[in-house]
């Protein structure tokens, strides 16, 4: 791996590491290309402002997405606190000042409770920072039309739909039902669609306003994308003047975002897939004919188009279990980051959407000298937990001495 390019990591003394993990805000969720990062640099040494270029996003928004309005904020999940707060205010500042202590009659937000995830923090909490209170409908693997029914009445001020890899994927009721339902009951709909490709098929199907991660696949500065209904885009922009002023945008991030739906219009999708379907085959030969070890392509969950290598390893031929490899992987240097939030169910997985030029093969000749030789791995107690417990041995661990 000598002839990969780490240098930016040596020059600002952070470790090396490769992104098979997929787009991820704990690596930096993902590479911004040239242009994009010419955009932002731009809009750095010059004064604008900011009603403008949020006017210019709305324009950029609107026209990729077929909604009446958008804008920009902190992030996506700023984006899910501000419609919620956009529901219970609507274009009232005295209301939107009030938040979160005067929420008004309307302060219920229902979920289905199998929506009820952790995206490195809790969905819920996304919602209570507005000020308003989560009504849990059905259970986390089921969810009937009659509970969300139960649910909705004057208290409601808006239903959210979650679209992740993180939900329960089986038992819950799908969008389009889910809005007919809210909307019977004069109830607005949120889509927090943070990590998806589709930026169309949501509002179409039925959606109010729709959230959107502007650094994920997007491939921009860190952003959030907010769009849909005039009524409620504006209101949610109103949120700035109160609990939206810590989750502002500044002027680079709202220009690279520009940037970064221009190029996602001009993107040659089907070659990017072809590029990602062939590092999968390089994976996939690697690590063929290793005894205990299956890899398998397995499809996006939430149905963006994009594959995943699946690695299963049979800990009763092989020696040691999935954690153990994932670890093992990411203590390399470079380091090797899988995709290991279900290791404990006996896999990891390798997301190609992220690679550089040559980083495929790195990959695979990490993975040959991990797997090739099992009798050099020893399972650490905590290898399942590591991967269980996310991201919070990190911060417990940050900053002490």
């Amino acid at each position: 791996m000598d002839d990969l390019d780490f240098n930016w990591h040596t020059e600002n003394a952070v470790s090396p590491l490769i992104n098979v993990s997929g787009t991820m805000t704990g690596l930096g969720a993902s590479v911004v290309a040239p242009e994009i990062i010419a955009a932002t640099a731009a809009a750095m040494e010059n004064f604008v402002s900011i009603h403008e270029a949020q006017a210019q996003a709305s324009e950029v928004i609107t026209e990729l997405t077929g909604a009446e309005a958008g804008f920009l904020t902190a992030s996506a999940s700023a984006g899910i606190t501000l419609s919620v707060a956009a529901c219970m205010t609507g274009l009232d500042p005295a209301r939107a000042e009030a938040l979160p202590d005067d929420t008004g009659a309307r302060n219920q937000v229902v979920v289905q409770a199998g929506h009820l995830c952790g995206y490195g923090a809790p969905v819920a909490q996304g919602v209570a920072l507005s000020g308003a209170r989560v009504r849990p409908v059905g259970q986390s693997t089921l969810c009937m039309d009659h509970q969300i029914e139960g649910a909705l009445g004057e208290a409601t001020a808006a239903g959210l739909f979650v679209v992740s890899h993180h939900v329960v994927h089986y038992g819950q009721c799908p969008l389009t039902r889910f809005a007919e339902l809210c909307h019977a009951a004069d109830v607005p709909v949120i889509v927090d669609a943070a990590s998806e490709y589709d930026l169309r098929g949501f509002l179409d199907a039925g959606a109010d306003l729709v959230i959107y991660s502007g650094h994920k696949f997007l491939g921009g500065p860190t952003a959030g994308i907010v769009a849909g209904r005039r009524d409620l885009v504006r209101a949610a922009y109103l949120q700035n003047i109160g609990i939206g002023r810590g989750m502002k945008i500044g002027k680079e991030s709202i220009f690279g975002a520009i940037a970064a739906l221009r190029a996602w219009q001009r993107r040659d999708h089907a070659a990017h897939r072809a590029r990602e379907a062939e590092a999968l085959e390089i994976w996939q030969r690697a690590l063929s004919g290793i005894d205990g070890v299956t890899a398998l392509v397995v499809p996006d969950p939430t149905g963006n188009p994009l594959d995943r290598l699946q690695v299963d390893i049979d800990v009763a031929t092989f020696g040691v279990g999935a954690g153990t490899v994932a670890r093992a992987l990411g203590e390399r240097r470079p380091a090797i980051i899988v995709r290991n939030h279900e290791v404990e169910l006996g896999y990891f997985q390798l997301d190609p959407c992220n690679l550089k030029p040559g980083q495929a093969e790195a990959v695979a000749k990490a993975l040959q000298e991990v797997l090739s030789a099992p009798g050099q791995l020893s399972a650490r107690e905590g290898d399942i937990e590591i991967a269980r417990n996310g991201s919070i041995t990190a911060y417990m661990q940050w900053g002490a001495a």
